[in-house]
């Protein structure tokens, strides 16, 4: 569940950035302090490995560390995209694991306020809630807000070594 804030905490301690990306259409944000670079794509760099599910696009060689590649159209079960000069891979470091996504855009790095984010709405879809942390809003803008951490985790993506325990 996530945290509520109220007026009374110093609202300018609990700000937080997020690197904002399109994904069909919509913009998302997950937290910067996640992100190690942010790379062209290029899927001639892309090996494919057999037998992992199809969000996997494969793996690269980022200087010398093999790095996974999701691409989250399909994880998310968005419709289908053709790659561009825009497609990036956004490199992630997660428990001490280097990640890539594969995303269509990635436009600015966001700061928002407690106040600016509200609650993930609870709805049955195949991006469970849990991935969210909640909506945000900054001027007409708003941005979906996904716990990257948990979603590169989740026992699904079967992405990382060892079994990391969520508290709900």
């Amino acid at each position: 569940m996530n945290p509520v804030h109220t007026k009374s905490q110093d609202d300018s301690a609990l700000d937080h950035e997020f690197l904002v990306f399109a994904l069909a259409q919509q913009e998302y944000g997950i937290d910067i302090l996640k992100v190690q670079e942010i790379r062209g794509y290029d899927e001639h760099s892309v090996t494919r490995i057999a037998n992992v599910p199809s969000f996997i696009k494969g793996v690269t060689n980022l200087r010398g560390v093999i790095v996974p590649v999701v691409d989250l159209r399909v994880r998310l079960n968005l419709e289908q995209v053709r790659y561009d000069e825009h497609t990036v891979v956004i490199i992630l470091n997660i428990h001490s694991r280097v990640v890539g996504i594969v995303v269509d855009a990635v436009s600015d790095v966001q700061t928002l306020k407690p106040a600016q984010i509200s609650a993930a709405p609870q709805f049955g879809s195949a991006f469970a809630a849990e991935y969210l942390t909640g909506i945000g809003t900054a001027d007409d803008r708003m941005l979906i807000l996904i716990d990257i951490e948990a979603l590169m985790t989740s026992r699904d993506m079967a992405l990382i070594d060892h079994e990391i325990e969520h508290v709900s």
